[in-house]
């Protein structure tokens, strides 16, 4: 397909889906995902469009993240690793790169990206939308840079990852900063303050304690799962373990209006769309149907994915409606409770 060939059928697949004929349904149900990836290594953006994913499963509001640490981490049997420290500004620079390179490919697709509420109503009616955001502030070494971020559109920011950093502890090494340091309590406050979602997944229970502690708007953890019920997840365990939130932070997290989302990791969930299905239902058992949701983690995952793109997220919901799971739940699981905290977050808190 030649360049020409390729953006007209890419501006084809952005309209609405209730005007490109793609919908079957009067008023059908959309797909939201609070942690998306592309554009890994070297390869070519256009080998996997997003507007063609996104139409295949009718998903209109897709958290698209960019990795901001991913040049200094590297996988290993024990799951992702630190292997590098990056130079002064080297990470901001990234972080620039980066956000062009995904703004530029939105545009040709002609995508829409998220940057009011108003915007997130027009996703929940159809129109395919873009949440730019970032899975590891490595690029805030100062509070300035949180409106960097903002000015370069990002809306959803997830404060830590896979390398040290100055803003707080996760998961998968042993905690150095006691929770949160008193840079990352102000990027919590500072998103507030701008209208950017906070995203607390990776982070330890302290960090989390804290940053709920301080957050007038509510946050999300976009992805991984909901442990059993006594289960403590440590930086001992292997990764995808220690990567899970306890029953307590959950709760607590849900209890100031926040969601948790499910990543589609084979070890954690199961081999199939069905029971990915399942384990939303059992964690809105745990939490309430209000505070779960879809991070699917698609192209973040390899080989231990089992969803590979929004055809299979489609499936989840199929699966849901032949379930009988009414519709009114499946609404809020599948697109409304990410749309619901993403535009209370976008309403800066002043004061």
């Amino acid at each position: 397909m030649d360049r020409r060939s390729f953006l007209a059928s890419a501006s084809a697949l952005a309209l609405p889906f209730s005007l490109s004929g793609k919908s079957a349904a009067a008023d059908p149900i959309y797909i939201g995902d609070m942690h998306f990836h592309s554009f890994f290594g070297p390869n070519d953006p256009h080998s996997r469009p997003v507007a063609k994913t996104m139409s295949d499963g009718q998903a209109t509001l897709v958290a698209w993240k960019q990795v901001g640490d991913g040049q200094w981490i590297e996988p290993t049997d024990r799951g992702i690793k630190q292997k590098a420290v990056p130079q002064p500004g080297e990470a901001m620079r990234r972080f620039q790169r980066q956000m062009a390179q995904i703004k530029g490919h939105v545009a040709e697709q002609n995508l829409k990206l998220v940057k009011t509420p108003e915007d997130v109503d027009r996703a929940l009616k159809g129109e395919r939308h873009i949440v730019l955001a970032v899975e590891g502030a490595a690029f805030v070494d100062e509070v300035a840079h949180v409106q960097l971020a903002y000015d370069a559109g990002v809306r959803h920011l997830q404060i830590v990852h896979y390398i040290r950093n100055p803003i707080g502890d996760f998961q998968t090494e042993k905690p150095e900063h006691s929770g949160l340091t008193e840079l990352g309590r102000k990027v919590v406050a500072e998103c507030n303050r701008l209208g950017i979602l906070v995203d607390l997944a990776h982070c330890t229970p302290a960090a989390v304690k804290q940053a709920l502690a301080i957050s007038k708007a509510p946050v999300v953890w976009s992805h991984s799962s909901i442990a059993s019920a006594g289960t403590k997840p440590s930086f001992t365990m292997v990764g995808w373990r220690a990567r899970q939130l306890t029953v307590e932070d959950a709760k607590a997290i849900a209890g100031k209006g926040g969601v948790i989302g499910l990543w589609a990791m084979k070890l954690d969930v199961g081999s199939t769309p069905q029971a990915y299905a399942q384990r939303l239902i059992d964690m809105a058992g745990i939490v309430g149907e209000d505070h779960v949701g879809i991070g699917t983690d698609i192209n973040g995952l390899g080989a231990h994915a089992m969803i590979h793109n929004y055809a299979d997220v489609r499936k989840v919901v199929e699966h849901w409606q032949a379930q009988k799971i009414s519709e009114k739940r499946i609404r809020k699981i599948a697109i409304e409770n990410y749309a619901r905290v993403l535009k209370a977050a976008l309403q800066p808190v002043r004061g």
